[in-house]
């Protein structure tokens, strides 16, 4: 069994992360967080030696496709319903200040 965490261990985490927390949920988090502990020291007891290391149990592939050229769409057909262009190119709102 882990080590339980008190109420004074919650309470640095919380203000680590910079969260305010009530008395009832510093209970409810040492209590909780005991417990994930107690799971994560169970799976550290496991047997693994024969056990191939992975990143998941479900298997991958790339859903990305190939990188190729293709034709697009032409330039004034892309504006056309654009709410503001100047010069062949979207005008759009400033979204930095000036000292960014």
């Amino acid at each position: 069994m882990a080590d339980a965490l008190s109420q004074a261990d919650v309470e640095r985490i919380a203000a680590l992360a910079r969260l305010a927390l009530t008395e009832d949920e510093k209970i409810l988090y040492a209590r909780q967080l005991t417990r994930i502990l107690e799971f994560a020291r169970q799976i550290a007891d496991l047997d693994t030696r024969d056990i191939p290391p992975t990143a998941s149990v479900l298997e991958q592939e790339s859903l990305e496709r190939a990188d190729c050229e293709r034709p697009s769409l032409p330039r004034n057909d892309a504006l056309a319903n654009a709410p503001d262009a100047a010069a062949g190119l979207f005008r759009v709102p400033r979204v930095l200040g000036d000292g960014a």
